[in-house]
């Protein structure tokens, strides 16, 4: 009789890793990086003063705008706990962004509303929020570290592939304007209850999908987004977005794309 297979525990760890969903593996890997100072630090040690993180929330929402947040820490900050806004609780998200803003040399929030991310797409909102963040900045900052973008302005900047799990700075951002949103989307959630926007927070949850499907689009609804337009349109959606894009608006027109919970 055969002895049975004894699995090492790197195998179990490899088949315990395949059998997770490819969200769940990515927010396994992001709580494993280590979010520091270091790009600040290289910052400074090329001689930038003031070091700024900047982040963007709500690209993938269906409602409401898109917010961005500018953070300029003292040299050398140090906050227990704080990283990117998406792997903490919201009462740890609450916490902290008032530390961040209490420490702050100095922090700035904008948003871009649902009519001007249909306008330009979402991308573009997402970068416009930024620079008028990073514009508000006083004193204004000399080196930006940004979340995997990079802004077509005259400052130096480094551009950090999931900076938001390894930048204090960016990190900080990102909670500041993530717990901002949500704010908003509670106030919003006032006018307009039926929706549930108090918890899912303007995404593409099946809650909100029903809701959209009920009632249909609010006017801070992103019609550009597949899911809103598809509830909003009274003809062929396929057959109007193509007529539409080969109409006289082309070159203006919205980019119409699906929407999946997120940032």
């Amino acid at each position: 009789m055969s002895s049975p297979k004894v699995i090492s525990e790197q195998e179990i760890e490899r088949l315990d890793e395949e059998a997770l969903s490819p969200s769940a593996r990515k927010m396994r890997m992001l709580k494993k990086l280590h979010c520091g100072l270091r790009y600040e630090k290289e910052a400074r040690a090329a001689g930038a003063m003031m070091v700024a993180g900047v982040d963007e929330v709500g690209r993938g929402a269906l409602f409401g705008p898109v917010v961005a947040a500018a953070v300029i820490l003292p040299p050398d900050s140090r906050i227990r706990g704080l990283r990117d806004s998406k792997q903490l609780e919201r009462e740890d998200r609450e916490r902290l962004a008032k530390i961040v803003e209490t420490r702050a040399i100095c922090f700035t929030i904008e948003e871009v509303d649902a009519e001007t991310i249909d306008r330009v797409n979402i991308y573009q909102a997402s970068k416009l929020a930024m620079m008028r963040a990073i514009a508000r900045l006083m004193p204004a900052a000399d080196h930006l570290l940004i979340d995997a973008m990079r802004l077509d302005i005259p400052c130096a900047q480094t551009s950090i592939i999931y900076g938001d799990s390894l930048s204090i700075s960016i990190a900080a951002a990102s909670v500041v304007a993530k717990v901002y949103r949500d704010r908003r989307m509670c106030e919003y959630h006032e006018q307009w209850p039926q929706y549930g926007l108090h918890s899912h927070k303007g995404y593409s949850t099946p809650e909100h999908k029903r809701a959209l499907a009920e009632h249909g689009p609010t006017p801070l609804h992103r019609f550009s987004f597949r899911p809103v337009a598809q509830r909003s349109l009274p003809w062929d959606y396929p057959t109007a977005i193509e007529t539409f894009l080969e109409g006289e608006q082309l070159g203006t027109a919205p980019d119409v794309r699906d929407s999946t919970p997120g940032r």
